[in-house]
């Protein structure tokens, strides 16, 4: 694992029509390396990542299982089939027992014949080839350590390691390769376990496609073609699983927010009927935010959902003025013996929508006002804020037609009805 910490410059000093997006594709397509898998990532959000997750990459899967060797095909299958699939940037599998070991295996009756004991031959071994800390060399506020070893000619291939010389008690200089048998093989660079489980990662980035999205279509790949013996099964980590904890948080506090908004609004109005109202209008100020998300090319994340939420909140609240203005209006000409006839109901609807159009436009205008900025903003973390302002700016562009429009339509319609249940009643 190698890590490069790239510092941009101010985006005003970036080519023309250039993105974050394609900085990184390009930056990716130059960085072709044989062996070397890119991963691109914030430096803060990588931390975060692996302390929470362990996984480097926006989406990793955990492979379980006893045996390590079995872990790792599992992983290059997964690897060979998500490469191609749509929305892959790059993927790898770790490869669990891909670690290259010298291994010594000691004669005990060859060195006892040397009169030589294993911690003498291990000693060699330790001193000479791996290297032995002896000392420790103080320069003013610094320490180094000081270390023994063969240089590095002495110690580089299998050749040179037959020839490294064991000292015996009578001074004689023995060939290791008389005392011990070297042998090169393969063994686990690592061993990772989670729950005392064994497991392997395979790292996956992402490019041009929501986490959601892709995860769906990568867990029927590998269901469909990566075969996994008994005892051994996947889970899907990285941002995934922090989507999946949003998810089922969303699923909570999104019916818990309507909820009150129909709470606050029913103790306001003390009226089902305009409460009704008022909610039936939410669909049609969310519109806007949902086209500003498509418009934009934000995919659909918590920010958003949260940008969704507030806007919920607002669109609530215009609502209600628009029909304190209207009832204003409406019980006043009933007051004075003026609402007669449709037409009369016509007349004091429309009074009560133009009265409502100079608050409404402040409203508007003052909520975009204060959030333009951030739409315009390139600093640290604007990506998060612009994702929750977007959708609250394209609602208030519906939301103004919504309110003066749709609101005393229906509004319409409803007293209308009450006016003819009356005048059969009488």
């Amino acid at each position: 694992m190698g890590e490069a910490s790239i510092v941009l410059k101010p985006e005003d000093e970036w080519p023309k029509g250039m993105t974050s997006g394609k900085l990184v594709n390009q930056m990716d397509a130059a960085l072709k390396i044989p062996g070397v898998s890119n991963s691109w990532t914030m430096p803060v959000k990588g931390r975060i990542d692996m302390l929470s997750t362990g996984i480097r990459t926006p989406i990793g899967i955990k492979v379980f299982g006893p045996d390590l060797n079995v872990i790792q095909g599992i992983g290059e299958q997964i690897e060979d089939n998500l490469r191609n699939l749509p929305g892959t940037r790059n993927v790898y599998a770790e490869r669990t027992v891909s670690g290259y070991y010298e291994d010594f295996t000691i004669n005990r009756d060859a060195i006892a014949r040397y009169g030589l004991t294993v911690a003498d031959v291990e000693d060699v071994i330790e001193t000479a080839i791996g290297g032995k800390n002896i000392s420790t060399t103080i320069e003013g506020r610094e320490r180094f350590p000081v270390d023994v070893r063969y240089l590095r000619d002495f110690r580089t291939d299998p050749q040179s390691l037959d020839r490294v010389l064991v000292s015996t008690p009578n001074g004689a200089q023995i060939p290791i390769t008389q005392l011990a048998t070297i042998r090169l093989t393969m063994g686990p660079p690592v061993i990772k376990t989670e729950g005392a489980v064994p497991l392997g990662y395979v790292y996956v980035d992402v490019a041009g496609v929501d986490v959601g999205t892709y995860v769906q279509k990568a867990m029927r790949v590998v269901q469909q073609k990566v075969t996994m013996p008994p005892g051994y099964y996947l889970e899907w980590s990285g941002q995934w699983e922090y989507m999946q904890r949003a998810k089922q948080t969303l699923k909570y506090v999104i019916p818990l927010t309507l909820l009150i908004i129909v709470v606050l609004l029913y103790t306001n109005f003390k009226s089902s009927a305009k409460t009704l109202i008022v909610m039936l209008s939410l669909p049609f100020a969310l519109v806007g935010g949902i086209w500003l998300i498509f418009l934009l090319g934000y995919n659909t994340s918590v920010a958003v959902w949260v940008g969704f939420i507030a806007l919920a909140g607002v669109a609530a609240e215009t609502g209600v003025v628009m029909i304190v203005y209207l009832d204003e209006v409406y019980d006043r000409r009933v007051r004075e013996g003026t609402m007669r006839s449709s037409r009369d109901l016509y007349d004091a609807i429309i009074e009560g929508a133009v009265m409502r159009v100079r608050p409404k436009m402040m409203t508007v205008t003052a909520i975009i006002a204060g959030l333009l900025p951030i739409m315009w903003s390139s600093g640290t973390g604007a990506d998060v804020m612009k994702r929750v302002a977007a959708p609250m700016v394209g609602g208030m562009v519906t939301s103004t037609i919504l309110t003066l429009i749709v609101i005393p339509v229906i509004y319409e319609m409803w007293r209308s009805w009450q006016m003819r249940h009356a005048s059969i009643e009488r």
